[in-house]
């Protein structure tokens, strides 16, 4: 039989942990004969005072809390909900005769079960010790379950706000996109992307990260992607957009050392141009039959760093006549590459593209992103996203420049 010991997160033999909270030395012994009597494999260890037992649960868990709720320094059901406050242990309170509703109230507040003292045999004592911790381990069983429910929900609310539908009208270019959270069942963090397409034909894409993970970089994350998109829709772009989102940073984030960096791309399928700003963001990889190569392109600052001084100078590239642009946040870089403790790097990211063939850009991030995690191994916990954008445009035009 495994054990119920909680907070231990191993399997052992059956052994309760037992916590006498008792000031009166005859009820005390009552318990511990009772106790002894039981076929219970257990340890006890015997308190007098609601402090005392404080101290006792901050050495070490324990499964069971056999506890009087007349103490020289605590009284009544509250005693109850300052015990609660220390452990995860089931509890049982103990009651006198000339007190029967103690024991309902204290149900009513949290506990396991009640015992009427002198009204105990040793089978209803061990009956009530085992079943109050399968009580209590149900709960907190429970528990976990519904928070696991609730954080998958703000998991798929945060996602669906960080990682949007793109809107393209053109079959001649596609986005293909993948999210990954740092941990397991962990929340979302404040990396985010977004692809629109304009009456003009031009392809606009975002692709940040905001510094921090949890609620509020996510929060701050989505905010910024939607006032992207809006601000894009609305006719602007490039240098003025990069003010006025970096003002929405500033604005909405909710301690003044939060960042942003991000990369704006539009892409002209007519023109056959791509057009880069990038305000603390790496340069994306551009994808071709030739091979795969970090795009040169001008640097400007992260968002919010020095707000109102941001310089983002744009870099203007010529687009091969079918291609693809792969973004990506830290996440997908700053991971390990091997047991020596070597980060996988940009040098280490092209190595991995060029070594998966496939013609599915979906497949291939799959593919990207599964190798670069087992790489890893769990070792490096940031988030990432990944953002490919896929073009057929006949034909490359124009000379690249920054200006």
């Amino acid at each position: 039989m495994t054990g119920p010991s909680s907070g231990r997160g191993e399997q052992v033999a059956e052994q309760y942990d037992v916590l006498l909270v008792e000031d009166d030395d005859g009820d005390a012994l009552l318990v511990e004969e009772l106790l002894h009597d039981t076929d219970l494999p257990y340890t006890l260890t015997r308190c007098h005072t609601a402090a005392e037992a404080h101290r006792a649960l901050d050495a070490g868990p324990v499964d069971c809390v056999l506890l009087d709720l007349h103490l020289p320094d605590a009284s009544g059901v509250e005693t109850i909900q300052t015990i609660q406050a220390d452990t995860h242990a089931a509890i049982i309170v103990l009651t006198g005769l000339d007190e029967p509703r103690a024991g309902v109230e204290s149900l009513a507040v949290g506990a396991q079960d009640y015992l009427v003292k002198g009204k105990v045999e040793p089978d209803l004592m061990q009956r009530a010790v085992r079943y109050a911790v399968q009580r209590k381990q149900a709960e907190l069983a429970n528990a976990a379950l519904q928070m696991g429910r609730l954080r998958a929900e703000e998991n798929a609310r945060l996602e669906r706000g960080l990682l949007p539908e793109p809107l393209l009208s053109s079959p001649a270019v596609t986005a293909s996109s993948r999210y990954y959270p740092g941990r397991a069942q962990a929340l979302l963090g404040g990396d985010f992307l977004d692809v629109v397409q304009t009456d003009d034909g031009q392809v606009h894409a975002i692709i940040g990260d905001v510094s921090g993970h949890g609620p509020d970089a996510a929060a701050l994350g989505v905010c910024l992607r939607i006032a992207w998109r809006a601000l894009t829709l609305g006719g602007h772009r490039a240098h003025h957009l990069l003010h006025l989102l970096e003002q929405i940073h500033i604005a909405e984030r909710v301690g003044s050392d939060l960042f942003t960096t991000c990369s704006l791309i539009t892409l002209d399928p007519r023109a056959g141009t791509l057009t880069l700003h990038l305000a603390g963001h790496h340069e994306p990889l551009m994808v071709t039959p030739d091979g795969t190569r970090q795009v040169t392109a001008a640097h400007g600052i992260a968002l919010g760093i020095a707000p109102g001084v941001g310089d983002w100078p744009a870099t203007t590239l010529a687009l091969p006549g079918d291609g693809a642009l792969i973004a990506y946040t830290d996440g997908l870089i700053e991971g390990f590459a091997d047991g020596t403790g070597a980060r996988l790097g940009v040098d280490g990211l092209l190595g991995i593209i060029d070594s998966l063939a496939t013609a599915d850009p979906g497949t291939h991030l799959d593919r990207l992103i599964a190798r670069t995690r087992a790489l890893n191994a769990d070792r490096h916990t940031d988030d990432l996203a990944v953002l490919r954008l896929d073009w057929k445009t006949g034909g490359s035009r124009g000379p690249a420049h920054s200006s």
